[in-house]
């Protein structure tokens, strides 16, 4: 269902918190993003689609590959992040990149219009992960290639907040769940047609300060719920509280891991 409502302020949440990261860019999230460049190899002359664009950082790069012979359109609802992204390609002079405001999730092109199609880090917020690869298989030419990048399921705070909740009877289904292992990625691939199927894994974990890791603002993404939405203001500084406890209980010296294993996966047509 395209327009029902809490589909509609769950895209809005994630709008909000992508426009509210007006300092995005930084080594950590260019480094994250590169590897799926070096899977996809681009060539020159190449037209490609960087869907949930961002701040442009794989667009950009891509543009400087594929040359004035090439074009690169990038897609994002964040208008705050294509400003940054803009600003990055004025500066830099770019004239074979376009940006476009809009729902990567329901935006439509020609088939076989792409030689290839990436998205960075994006594809769990879309609300059908599987409708997605089918779609972009078909904007996608002949031989062309798909690449996609996705956390573990283990990583980031998901699986603290899930146990945390699950502790006061509430069940959390996890964000990162359906591409959260090198075999997920691997058969929803396989499963919207793609051929020559290719995944590796980079460890891109740090350790944070305790107080940095101590913060967790009741907030959580999933496409299709959000039963914390239900809490009173007690009860979520309930889970809070115990938030803060377990992670006391994992700090080290070095601070707190921040797990993120992050899957690069692609195919082709």
């Amino acid at each position: 269902m395209h327009n029902n409502q809490y589909e509609q302020q769950y895209k809005q949440k994630v709008i909000d918190f992508f426009n509210s990261r007006t300092s995005y860019d930084n080594d950590y999230t260019i480094r994250r993003a590169l590897p799926l460049l070096e899977l996809v190899k681009l060539k020159q002359g190449q037209k490609v689609l960087d869907m949930a664009t961002g701040t442009g950082i794989i667009a950009i790069s891509a543009a400087q590959i594929v040359g004035s012979e090439g074009k690169v359109i990038g897609v994002d609802f964040s208008s705050v992040m294509l400003k940054q992204a803009q600003h990055k390609i004025d500066e830099l002079g770019l004239q074979n990149i376009e940006l476009i405001a809009a729902d990567a999730e329901y935006i439509d092109f020609d088939d076989e219009s792409f030689d290839v199609i990436i998205c960075s880090t994006a594809i769990v917020y879309f609300t059908d992960i599987s409708a997605a690869l089918r779609k972009w298989y078909r904007f996608l030419k002949k031989g062309g290639i798909v690449g996609f990048s996705a956390c573990s399921q283990e990583s980031c705070e998901a699986p603290l907040i899930i146990k945390v909740c699950d502790k006061h009877g509430i069940s959390l289904t996890n964000i990162n769940e359906p591409t959260g292992t090198p075999q997920k990625c691997q058969n929803l691939l396989r499963k919207a047609g793609f051929q020559d199927i290719q995944v590796k894994s980079e460890q891109f974990g740090f350790y944070r300060s305790l107080e940095k890791a101590q913060e967790w603002n009741g907030g959580w993404f999933h496409p299709r719920e959000n039963p914390l939405l239900q809490l009173s203001v007690e009860q979520m500084q309930e889970l809070q509280t115990e938030y803060r406890q377990q992670i006391n209980a994992m700090a080290t010296e070095q601070g707190v891991w921040y797990e993120n294993l992050t899957i690069f996966a692609t195919g082709r047509k």
